[in-house]
């Protein structure tokens, strides 16, 4: 399920650390979007079995929502690189490319990078406290694994911040770049 980069400055060309992150990023955008294909499997497996022959199972249904998760975050970063994130582009549409890297530019800048920074920096005790108690289910027959399910959440944000140091480099070359008004 190899995509082509709907970015044009995904083809930027960039120094050895921020390819291997942007490569990073690739793969495991191209292996979460498997997780759409289990997800449909199990929700079809959990209405089979509860309205066919009325069973049951809380696991089934918690991986679902584990699989959704880990879809999420750790398809972000992916989605940033892709420039597949929402905008309203009323304005931003009509502008040029050089302009739209100042505003994407600006965003990572105050918006991106603080939010990923401060989700990373304030999930660490959360997470690790998950960790202390092997966290599990509160749901009888649930997962026991809660604690990995959280650790999502740094690594979320690390891949982010990583993501969105690789979007600045490739925004900044735009910027600099001649000939672009």
């Amino acid at each position: 399920m190899e995509n082509q980069p709907t970015n044009p400055d995904a083809q930027t060309p960039l120094p050895l650390p921020l390819a291997a992150i942007d490569t990073l990023t690739k793969r495991i955008g191209a292996a979460v979007q498997w997780l759409c294909v289990a997800m449909v499997g199990l929700t079809t497996l959990v209405v089979l079995l509860r309205y066919g022959f009325d069973i049951g199972s809380v696991a089934v249904q918690e991986l679902v929502t584990y699989f959704h998760a880990a879809l999420f975050m750790l398809g972000a970063s992916y989605t940033l690189r892709e420039d597949g994130h929402v905008r309203v582009d009323v304005l931003y549409r009509r502008w040029s490319p050089r302009r739209q890297s100042m505003v994407n530019a600006g965003g990572i800048l105050l918006l991106l990078l603080p939010t990923s920074l401060f989700i990373l920096w304030s999930s660490l005790p959360y997470v690790s406290q998950s960790w202390r108690i092997t966290e599990e289910s509160s749901e009888a027959g649930g997962l026991p694994f809660v604690y990995i399910l959280k650790t999502l959440i740094p690594v979320m944000a690390g891949l982010l911040t990583l993501q969105g140091c690789v979007e600045l480099y490739r925004h900044y070359k735009r910027i600099t770049q001649r000939g672009d008004a």
